[in-house]
């Protein structure tokens, strides 16, 4: 709330889209620049992180009779997302699972694969896919380029609640955008792995085509207009 975007003067005039969007650490701007983006659009840097400060000191201290140990003390600020005793330990956890690492360098080892599994690989590069390549109707397409989904990456980031949020996307076009990502092995944000296609209503698993039941017409399938 704080943040200074701009100084106008008495005759100026400011209209400002901001997007909002849920991460994790860092992420520098030219990766939240997404291909195709409309003229205006400024990514900026992201800063997913709620810890805001974290400061240490060392003091002496005294156990019994011996003086001669360290006491470490820790300053902690965060966000009111998670406490600072909660990011502690997280942070701990993490440095435990690494250092193991470090614990077996003096054996073998065994099925350790540096870099992504190829199933991994396949993910991370369907995320960089423009949602042009689902081949989605004109009515789901149309909708998503408004809200400013233009990737893959940035679809399954979204939840069902997400996307319903979303003017004139109902429940069909969820069907369509889960069957979509299931042929990719993805799905959406906190979407049940259990997903059946099979059981979406007026979807033939067997073509990959949806039946003439009124769920889609011709218009929805009409060449996608250029936003």
């Amino acid at each position: 709330p704080d943040m200074h975007i701009a100084t106008l003067n008495d005759k100026g005039k400011l209209e400002v889209e901001l997007v909002v969007e849920r991460g994790r650490g860092y992420v520098p701007a030219v990766q939240n620049r997404a291909s195709g983006a409309e003229i205006g659009r400024i990514p900026v840097d992201s800063i997913y992180s709620p810890v805001l400060k974290v400061t240490y000191k060392v003091d002496a201290t005294r156990v019994e009779q011996r003086t001669d140990f360290d006491k470490l003390i820790l300053d902690v600020e965060t966000k009111s997302s998670i406490n600072p005793r909660d990011a502690l330990a997280s942070a701990g956890k993490t440095l435990v699972e690494l250092f193991g690492l470090a614990r077996e360098l003096n054996v073998e080892a065994e099925g350790i694969e540096i870099g992504p599994s190829p199933a991994e690989a396949d993910h991370i590069a369907s995320f960089a896919l423009p949602i042009d390549d689902l081949d989605l109707t004109v009515r789901s397409y149309n909708c998503l380029k408004r809200e400013g989904v233009h990737t893959v990456g940035e679809l399954v980031s979204r939840t069902e609640s997400d996307l319903l949020d979303i003017r004139n996307f109902g429940q069909k076009s969820i069907d369509e955008v889960k069957v979509k990502l299931h042929q990719l092995g993805l799905s959406l944000k906190d979407s049940p792995a259990s997903f059946d296609p099979s059981e979406v209503a007026g979807y033939d698993v067997a073509t990959g085509t949806w039946s003439n039941d009124g769920s889609y017409d011709d218009q929805d399938y009409a060449e996608t207009e250029q936003l």
